[in-house]
């Protein structure tokens, strides 16, 4: 492999720790951070289980809400609204996908926007579209995080983002796009006209369509930096949207799957429960 690994796990670390530190040297004061997980899903439960264990690690407080999958509609709701109106919860996320007949824009609309730790209220995203201060989506932030970290330049750069997702691929386009940052950006998608030649220009490429190995090595301009957000669930186990081992020979940074992106949108997650502190007047800026 020639391409430089992109290690999630390892800055993840770091946040948290540095979080922790910042909590401590504030006299550590109680931020919480409150979840609500609808129904049994092995996948979700373990996820939310582990954001937990990180905010802990991070000190701060978390609460969680176990509903079971015949909840309805207005008892999800009524938990959310609970939540919104408790002045010792900073931060709520709503683990998504809910089950089948629960509508999740209903719920996401009940957190307010200073709370709203998963940027997805049409708030959050209104700020984000006219730059002001507010949350913005974990996973688009850790991708950000992780340029960051690994100095990869974007200004002047060409980043192609594939696929257009609000919870990833229309924010991270924005983030990408915002001053300071200045990356020319394209919003890749299924209707795009020959894939290959658009990711092929480009400096920074995100896969973050959900398709399995769909980026190959003959798409990659030589030393860009490669950045896998897609999760497919296979026969032979969790894949990115990346053929990593041929694209890792031809890339200058790569994130790997699992261990890239994943560990940096429950990094973001904790960070982002700081900042929503910070906005709400609980935590010092």
């Amino acid at each position: 492999m020639t391409a430089t690994l992109m290690d999630g796990n390892a800055l993840r670390d770091e946040l948290v720790a540095a979080i922790r530190s910042r909590i401590e040297g504030a006299g550590s004061p109680s931020i919480c951070l409150a979840t609500v997980l609808v129904g049994d899903d092995g996948p979700s439960q373990r996820y939310v289980k582990m954001k937990h264990q990180k905010a802990a690690e991070a000190g701060l407080a978390s609460r969680h809400v176990d509903l079971p999958v015949t909840a309805t509609q207005d008892e999800v709701e009524s938990v959310v609204r609970d939540l919104a109106a408790d002045d010792d919860v900073h931060g709520i996320l709503v683990q998504l996908p809910l089950p089948d007949g629960l509508d999740p824009e209903p719920v996401i609309d009940l957190i307010p926007p200073e709370k709203d730790v998963d940027g997805l209220t049409e708030r959050s995203m209104g700020r984000l579209v006219r730059g002001r201060p507010g949350l913005v989506g974990c996973t688009p932030l850790g991708v950000m995080r992780l340029l960051e970290r690994y100095d990869v330049a974007t200004s002047g750069k060409r980043a192609v983002v594939i696929g257009r997702s609000t919870l990833v691929g229309l924010p991270l386009s924005l983030l990408l796009a915002r001053k300071g940052v200045d990356a020319t950006v394209t919003l890749a998608h299924s209707r795009t006209p020959d894939m290959a030649a658009v990711v092929r220009e480009a400096d920074i490429v995100v896969g973050a369509a959900g398709q399995a190995r769909m980026i190959t090595a003959d798409m990659v301009k030589p030393g860009a930096t490669v950045i896998d957000v897609g999760v497919s669930r296979t026969e032979s186990g969790i894949v990115g949207d990346v053929d990593f081992g041929p694209v890792a020979e031809v890339a200058g940074f790569i994130t790997p799957m699992p261990g890239g992106t994943g560990p940096m949108t429950i990094a973001c997650l904790l960070e982002n429960t700081l900042t929503a502190a910070q906005l709400q007047g609980a935590f010092p800026a």
